[in-house]
């Protein structure tokens, strides 16, 4: 029994439907059907095509199969790069991917930040495109942080590409479980993934849709312009 979904399997009760395509054609080809990805579990093929960022495929396929239990850590700039960004942020980007954009390739969660798969290239093209947008400057050596300067709004964002490592959940995890687990777990051998103008789009859109902070609550009642101010600094 292997240790992972067989192919075109959901986990979603009462749905026998297979996952659609994740192909699509230009920018916005329409929005992706939200619970399509909504996937807990990797199936043979998502494995498959996890492993194949490997330097030796088979032999990770082998280790996950003996434990798949366990995390795992892959090389980026082959097969995916990540975009990882804290998860509140991230969630907001899922948001308005899935209900006004293209969707999403696999996501997953580790260590209080989210983990966006993308196509190939994106860590080095996104900054750019960061920057044009004047977005925060890049940061130190190793993977390019990003954030807005002067803008609470925008948190910082790391993009994980060649020369990179990021650690992949497990191949069967549930939602209670602790450490790395999937939110969109990959399901095909060729999985859609973002480009960078999709995500600078995501990126955008929640920065925009966020309040200044100039328009936040105030603990203070709004003042009252027909009220009577008296001077009492002056005593008789």
């Amino acid at each position: 029994m292997t240790a992972w979904l067989p192919d075109h399997t959901t986990l979603f009760p009462g749905d026998t439907s297979h996952h659609r395509p994740h192909h699509r054609t230009g920018f916005f080809t329409g929005p992706r059907d939200q619970t399509a990805n909504q996937t807990a579990q990797v199936t043979a093929a998502g494995a498959a095509w996890l492993a194949s960022a490997a330097a030796y495929p088979r032999s990770t396929l082998a280790q996950w199969e003996a434990r798949p239990a366990s995390p795992g850590v892959l090389p980026c700039g082959s097969a995916f790069d990540v975009v990882n960004v804290p998860t509140l942020f991230g969630r907001r980007m899922l948001e308005h991917l899935w209900t006004d954009g293209p969707g999403s390739g696999p996501v997953a969660t580790h260590r209080g930040r989210m983990l966006l798969f993308a196509s190939p290239g994106t860590a080095q093209r996104l900054p750019s495109l960061l920057d044009w947008e004047e977005w925060g400057g890049c940061g130190g050596p190793g993977p390019r942080e990003h954030s807005r300067k002067g803008d609470e709004r925008v948190p910082p964002l790391l993009c994980h590409g060649t020369g990179d490592a990021v650690t992949v959940p497990p191949l069967t995890c549930t939602s209670a479980a602790p450490g790395p687990r999937w939110l969109v777990a990959p399901d095909t051998r060729t999985p859609w993934l973002p480009g960078p103008d999709v995500l600078l789009w995501a990126c955008v859109r929640v920065a925009r849709s966020a309040p200044s902070p100039a328009a936040r609550d105030s603990i203070f009642p709004p003042a009252d312009p027909d009220a009577n101010v008296y001077d009492v600094s002056r005593r008789r």
